[in-house]
C-alpha cells in the first residue's frame, strides 16, 4: 500500500464540489448547493468554467447520447434534462412532497445507459433518502428506499455490479444489477470505513473501487474483494468526488461546514495513477420517449 501527498493547481475553491466525471471529451463537475455545472479546461492551471447555473441544487449530471451539450441532471427535488440551449425539461420531481426538505445528491449513468441518482434530506433525516433509476423512456422509478445519504453509485464495466455508499453509516454495499432490465438484487456489504464517510466513487479498469472519504482528507483504492490497496492524502479535509481521466485521478473537495477552511479546502486535485479509468457512460434516451419532443 502506497501513500502520496498532493497540492492543487487550479485557483477555484468550491463550496461542495462533487459529481466529477470524464466524458471522453472533457471533465465536468458540479458545485451542488450553488447549482453550478462546471467544466475543467485541459490546462491544469486554468480556472474552472461555468456552463450553467440552476436556481436549485445540482447533484450530478451525465451526458445524453446523441445530443451534444445536453445533460441529464439530478437537481432540486428530482431529475431533469438540460439542453445546450439552456432549456430545462423536468422528468419528475419525486422529492417535492411532505416531510423533511429534500434534495438530489450524487448520480451517474450505468453502462446500459440508465441514469441512477440518490436523494437526501437537507437535515440528513435517517432513512429519508431514495435511489431513483431513470430508464430509457425517461421514466423515474424509486429503486432503493430507506437510505440516509446515498453516494455514488459506481458501476463495474459490465454493468452487473453497483457500488453504493450510505455515507451516514460509513458503509459501501454491492448490488447485483440485471443490465437488461435494471432490476436490483440483494446487497452485500462491501466494506465499512474506519473513519470518516465514503462519498464519491469510481471503478477503474482492473475493477478496483476508488472512494473519496469525507472528513479524512483521503482517497482510497480498494481491490474488488475489499482489500485497501492505496491511500492518497490531500491537504483538504473533505474529499467528495472522484473520477479517472485515463490515468489521471481527479478529486473534488468542499468547504461547506468548515468554520475556518484551509487554503486547499474546496480545491480540485489531479493525481497521476497507474491503472486507467474509462469515460462515464451516457444516458440513452429512446427517440420515441414522450419527453424527447420537449427538448430543443
Amino acid at each position: 500500500m502506497t501513500e502520496q501527498q498532493l497540492r492543487p493547481t487550479r485557483p477555484d475553491r468550491l463550496e461542495l464540489g462533487e459529481g466529477i466525471r470524464w466524458t471522453g471529451d472533457g471533465i465536468v463537475l458540479v458545485d451542488i448547493l450553488k447549482g453550478r455545472l462546471l467544466t475543467a479546461p485541459g490546462d491544469p492551471h486554468s480556472p474552472l468554467c461555468e456552463v450553467l447555473r440552476l436556481p436549485v441544487s445540482l447533484g450530478a449530471v451525465a451526458p445524453v447520447a446523441g445530443r451534444p451539450g445536453t445533460w441529464i441532471a439530478a437537481a432540486g427535488t428530482g431529475v431533469c434534462l438540460l439542453s445546450a440551449e439552456g432549456i430545462t425539461t423536468w422528468l419528475a420531481t419525486p422529492e417535492d412532497r411532505p416531510g423533511p426538505d429534500m434534495r438530489m445528491n450524487d448520480g451517474v449513468a450505468d453502462p446500459s445507459g440508465r441514469f441512477w441518482a440518490g436523494s437526501m434530506a437537507y437535515n440528513t433525516t435517517e432513512g429519508a433518502g431514495t435511489v431513483y433509476r431513470v430508464d430509457h423512456d425517461g421514466t423515474v422509478t424509486p429503486a432503493l428506499k430507506g437510505l440516509t445519504i446515498p453516494n455514488g453509485p459506481a458501476f463495474t464495466a459490465d454493468g452487473r455490479t453497483m457500488y453504493l455508499a450510505d455515507s451516514a453509516h460509513a458503509v459501501i454495499r454491492k448490488y447485483p444489477i440485471d443490465p437488461d432490465t435494471g432490476t436490483i438484487g440483494a446487497p452485500q456489504n462491501f466494506l465499512t470505513v474506519d473513519e470518516g464517510s465514503p462519498d464519491g466513487m469510481t471503478v477503474d479498469a482492473e475493477g478496483a473501487l476508488w472512494c473519496a472519504v469525507w472528513g479524512t482528507g483521503t482517497v482510497r483504492r480498494y481491490l474488488p474483494h475489499g482489500t485497501l490497496d492505496r491511500i492518497v492524502r490531500l491537504p483538504a479535509g473533505q474529499p467528495a468526488g472522484v473520477c479517472l481521466e485515463g490515468t489521471l485521478l481527479h478529486v473534488t473537495t468542499a468547504t461547506v461546514g468548515l468554520d475556518a477552511p484551509g487554503p486547499y479546502d474546496g480545491a480540485v486535485f489531479s493525481i497521476p495513477v497507474e491503472v486507467p479509468g474509462t469515460p462515464t457512460p451516457a444516458f440513452r434516451l429512446n427517440p420515441s420517449a414522450p419527453v424527447a419532443g420537449g427538448l430543443a
